[in-house]
């Protein structure tokens, strides 16, 4: 195709995004044009075992197109990386909490088309690997772990890890270093890499020697039930609330949010609300006993105690930290 003869390697699988925005793909991106939004979305294919795509932008409305990604084979494994930005182009006007960063792992070729919904921020980074090339680069794996699974690639599953400080760094360097064009794809395949392998060694941790293969029902409910916690941070829904708004036995709900959250839903939830706190403290600039009670707490001590045990740190110290 004559069109992608002068675009450099892996920017081709932008342009029908380009087409239908009225815009060309240039040094690997399509930049939003004004009319439509603002940021752009990166695309980068080094070999035939691993690519990653960046998108950093806004829509001021919908657009549905075809994943590439869904021409790839069943043996890639789909990492897409969420909420990492942290210096986005598009800046998301949406209200309520935050989301956490994190990362959702997809086997057997899993990925849906594509809706970028309007007015909010796309802002993630996507690596699909060969699941082969993987393998040959993690060696003596525990046959049961969660990695070894993700590894073998040969069933339906998702996971989805909060992104820890080791994460966010690789992600920050992704965004931030200036590279020279002819070392470009070289520097950002070893980050992509790294971004992979440091994500693995926190799925490492997870406990739990039973893998449940998942359908795409399931994973759709799980998120609905994430969605349903998350919707009143000051009162939760209780589990059998939760188990009948899924229409699932309390039993399956509970086993299947750990697999894919590596976290009880209590746990989970309050993991939460702490990201949350540190949120309005830090960027609401609220004082310690206005995030209190707006999430729910009548006794600011015992907010403090749940505060350090996820933060690291009490919540007063917290503000001093950034003031």
């Amino acid at each position: 195709m004559k069109e992608l003869e002068n675009l450099p390697k892996g920017a081709g699988i932008l342009v029908p995004f380009a087409k239908l925005l009225g815009t060309k793909v240039e040094n690997n991106r399509v930049i939003i044009p004004e009319q439509y939004g603002k940021g752009y979305t990166a695309s980068y294919v080094f070999n035939e075992h691993i690519a990653m795509m960046i998108n950093n932008h806004i829509l001021y409305r919908e657009i549905a197109f075809k994943s590439s990604a869904r021409n790839f084979p069943k043996q890639m494994i789909f990492f897409r990386f969420q909420n990492i930005i942290t210096n986005p182009e598009a800046v998301s006007i949406g209200k309520g909490a935050k989301e956490l960063p994190s990362v959702q792992i997809s086997t057997m070729g899993m990925s849906p088309d594509i809706i970028v919904p309007s007015h909010i921020n796309r802002a993630y980074i996507y690596i699909i690997v060969d699941a082969d090339y993987l393998r040959e680069l993690v060696s003596s794996i525990e046959k049961t772990s969660v990695v070894q699974t993700i590894l073998q690639n040969n069933q339906l599953l998702l996971f989805d890890q909060i992104v820890q400080h080791s994460l966010q760094k690789v992600a920050d360097e992704i965004m931030t270093e200036i590279v020279d064009q002819p070392f470009e794809l070289f520097f950002y395949r070893i980050k992509a890499e790294e971004l992979v392998c440091r994500l693995l060694m926190e799925l490492s941790k997870r406990e739990g020697k039973t893998i449940y293969p998942l359908n795409v029902q399931d994973i759709q409910t799980i998120y609905k039930v994430k969605e349903l916690m998350f919707e009143r941070l000051d009162t939760s829904p209780t589990l059998d609330e939760l188990a009948k708004f899924a229409n699932m036995s309390l039993s399956k709900l509970k086993r299947l949010f750990k697999q894919v959250f590596g976290d009880s839903i209590f746990s989970y939830y309050q993991a939460f609300r702490m990201q949350e706190a540190a949120r309005l403290l830090k960027e609401e600039k609220l004082s310690v006993s206005e995030v209190g009670y707006r999430l729910g707490f009548s006794n600011l001590s015992h907010f403090s105690r749940m505060f350090e045990q996820h933060i690291g740190m009490k919540p007063k110290k917290y503000t001093q930290s950034f003031v």
